[in-house]
């Protein structure tokens, strides 16, 4: 008796899927495929129920696994185990039953319960005389393909030979067996696979995450050639070499750093998972480790009144740069993007490029226009604050405009103050949105406080501007001294 997968593998291999041609019995349940979640390190197959014609419940039957799990690719599997989805369910509608022999049914034979229907010849006074069987045919192993009987001939069916043995095609036809030297001229070298997946992600991300992705993914390589030289192609990378690599990383850097790091090389991964060039994303299955924020604290009135003084005297153009921070609430990077068009002085705005939207507006407050000078006659494509003055040329990146206002505010403000690592250009920002937050709430209440500032500060949302307000404890309780006195 053939089993139900050499019933399957030889469909498969013979002749294609016919749909929709006989009547659905629910004796069964419809055949499914289980993928392990995409994870070809594990068994696939498909799997359906049967109705115990004793007990009268549905039982789970034996999987059909077929020639499906020698595939080495999805979409493989998937075509072969698909097929046998569908043609497990043709048959099981055409009165597959796993509890009975299904030979006789499916080889053509006619079942003995049926009685081979007569022919006879019209009534008259003369003997009855059977009419002459017609042609033999050659018996087709599927019934669906013989040509229906009728009712007026006798056919004569021939006796079909045992089947001895039935040697299941092991390859499909549609899937070439592809050979181990093509095999190995389709893999990309780790450089090869990094590389092609930064110029994937040329047009998606912006030039500065694509820097990251470049400069990590060397680290990478570098690290891997030195303590697996023996790992040449990308589809060698295991997940215990990105664990060790990230644990390496985290003994020279912050938690922090090795969680970017992390990010960057799953991203670039994650493309080569996309375009199969590796069977999965191993650096995706390591752990997110938890690392900690840092928080700059809030300059004190009488610090910052010091600071504001010695900068009039010493760096006014820096100050004017802290001012944008202070009186715009702007981030540091913001205001480093700013350009001498980007602002209006007939309407008292300007705009630029913020981290919650590609193009935000905003007031110029007076404090800022009553020591801003005159740009008019300035090149609008210039930066606004430059170490060269306001409005000069300066031809290199944003980040490195901000980090050198970094290193120039802990020049001149943090060693002249003896500042600790909590306060930095940041602090600005959070002193005076708390020092707002708190005038108006001396005059509304808390949601008109928030409403209006929301408005000022440029917060999409009063969630985000209640965590932020949250994170720089900007409201304080009165004293309760006396309620628990």
């Amino acid at each position: 008796m053939l089993t139900l997968n050499e019933f399957l593998t030889f469909e498969h291999e013979r002749e294609p899927l016919l749909e929709h041609d006989l009547s659905n019995k629910k004796t069964f349940s419809a055949p499914k495929i289980y993928m392990a979640n995409g994870d070809i390190k594990r068994r696939w197959y498909v799997y359906f129920g049967f109705r115990n014609p004793e007990t009268g419940r549905l039982e789970r039957q034996k999987n059909i696994y077929g020639i499906a799990n020698k595939l080495k690719t999805k979409t493989d599997r998937l075509n072969v185990l698909n097929f046998y989805r569908k043609t497990l369910h043709k048959l099981l509608r055409e009165g597959y039953n796993p509890y009975e022999d299904n030979l006789d049914r499916f080889l053509g034979k006619p079942q003995k319960s049926e009685p081979v229907p007569e022919a006879c010849a019209p009534m008259s006074q003369s003997p009855i005389v059977p009419i002459s069987m017609v042609q033999k045919e050659e018996v087709k192993p599927y019934p669906f393909l013989q040509r229906p009987r009728t009712s007026t001939q006798v056919v004569e069916i021939p006796s079909v030979e045992p089947i001895k043995k039935v040697e299941p095609i092991m390859i499909a036809a549609p899937i070439k067996e592809v050979e181990p030297e093509k095999e190995e001229e389709n893999r990309m070298t780790l450089r090869e696979a990094f590389d092609f997946a930064l110029k994937m992600k040329e047009k998606l991300v912006k030039p500065r995450t694509l820097q990251d992705y470049r400069n990590r993914s060397k680290v990478f390589i570098k690290w891997l050639n030195k303590e697996f030289p023996d790992v040449i192609y990308a589809n060698e990378i295991k997940r215990k070499m990105c664990m060790d690599f990230l644990n390496q990383h985290l003994i020279k850097n912050t938690p922090r750093s090795r969680n970017n790091s992390r990010l960057d090389l799953g991203s670039m991964m994650q493309v080569l998972e996309d375009n199969e060039i590796i069977p999965v994303n191993v650096i995706r299955k390591t752990p997110v480790l938890r690392s900690i924020p840092e928080k700059h604290k809030r300059y004190d009135p009488k610090t910052l009144d010091a600071i504001f003084k010695y900068l009039e005297k010493n760096d006014p153009n820096l100050l004017l740069y802290i001012k944008f921070i202070s009186f715009n609430f702007m981030r540091p990077i913001e205001v480093c993007r700013l350009r001498v068009k980007d602002l209006n002085l007939d309407t008292k705005t300007l705009s630029f490029k913020a981290k919650n939207s590609p193009l935000k507006t905003k007031i110029i407050p007076d404090l800022i226009l009553e020591v801003l000078p005159d740009i008019s006659n300035l090149p609008g494509d210039n930066p606004l604050i430059t170490p060269y003055g306001i409005g000069m040329k300066w031809d290199t990146q944003i980040d490195n405009r901000r980090d050198y206002f970094s290193k120039r505010f802990k020049r001149i403000v943090k060693e002249k103050f003896k500042l600790g690592k909590d306060y930095g250009l940041y602090s600005f920002r959070h002193t005076f949105i708390t020092k707002l937050y708190r005038k108006l709430v001396e005059k509304s209440s808390p949601f008109e406080a928030k409403s209006v500032l929301m408005n000022i500060t440029g917060h999409t949302s009063m969630a985000a501007l209640e965590l932020y307000l949250r994170d720089i404890d900007a409201h304080l309780p009165s004293d309760y001294s006396d309620l628990i006195r």
